[in-house]
C-alpha cells in the first residue's frame, strides 16, 4: 500500500469488525476515517475497542496540555479554533494528545530514531501493543497537504494495517513484510511510534 494513496474521508466513524483470515477467525475492530479525527480512529483501532478513546475525552486532554503550556500567553484571535494540540472543528490532534491518552490507559510510547531502520524493533516483545505511524499525505490532486495517524498491530499473531483510510482491515503477509512496509514509512518522512505496556 502507498501511504500516500489515502481515499477522501467520506466513510462514516462507525467501527466494524472483520475476521481476520489468518485461519483463527479473530475479530479484528477498524474504525473508519471521518473529518480529521484519524488519531481518535488510530487509537481505538489500536486498542481494538470501540470508544476506548472518546472525542470528548481527546479534546480533554489537548485542553489540559494547553493549560500547562507555557507558551499560552502567545495565542492569536486565531488560536480558539486552531489550538496547541488540535483543530476544535475538524479533531487533528497532535502527538503530544497520542501520548498523555495511551499514558492514561498505562501504556509506553516510545518514538522510533528514524536513522535506525525498522528490523531494530522487537516485534515479538511481550511487552508490545502496537505501533502508531503518522504519515505524511496528499489530498485533492495535492491541493492540501497535511499527516494521518495509523495504528499497526499483531492480533492472535498476525499483523494487520489498521489505517482508518481503508475500507478494512489489510493484513501483512508476515512479519518481513511488517518491517518493509515501516522502512518505506520512515523512508517517505513518516514518524514512527512504538507503543509498550508499561506496568
Amino acid at each position: 500500500m502507498e501511504p500516500e494513496a489515502k481515499s477522501e474521508a467520506k466513510q462514516d466513524e462507525a467501527g466494524s469488525s472483520a475476521d481476520g483470515s489468518g485461519g483463527g477467525g479473530s475479530k479484528v475492530y477498524h474504525e473508519r476515517q471521518r473529518m480529521q479525527f484519524c488519531l481518535l480512529h488510530a487509537l481505538n483501532n489500536l486498542m481494538q475497542e470501540k470508544e476506548c478513546f472518546t472525542r470528548a475525552e481527546l479534546d480533554r486532554i489537548a485542553g489540559n496540555l494547553v493549560l500547562n503550556d507555557p507558551n499560552k500567553d502567545q495565542w492569536t484571535p486565531l488560536s480558539f479554533i486552531f489550538k496547541p494540540h488540535h483543530n476544535v472543528i475538524t479533531g487533528n490532534y497532535d502527538v503530544n494528545v497520542l501520548i498523555a491518552a495511551l499514558e492514561a490507559r498505562k501504556k509506553k510510547v516510545v518514538w522510533h530514531d528514524h536513522r535506525k531502520g525498522a528490523s531494530s524493533i522487537n516485534l515479538d516483545a511481550e511487552a508490545l501493543v502496537g505501533l502508531m505511524i503518522n504519515v505524511p499525505i496528499r489530498r485533492f490532486r495535492g491541493l492540501w497537504t497535511g499527516r494521518h495517524w495509523v495504528a499497526i498491530r499483531s492480533i492472535d499473531g498476525i499483523w494487520f494495517n489498521l489505517d482508518s483510510d481503508l475500507s478494512e482491515p489489510k493484513q501483512f503477509k508476515d512479519k518481513e513484510n511488517v518491517i518493509v512496509f515501516l522502512d518505506s514509512i520512515l523512508r517517505q518522512g513518516g514518524e514512527l511510534m512504538v507503543v509498550l505496556q508499561d506496568d
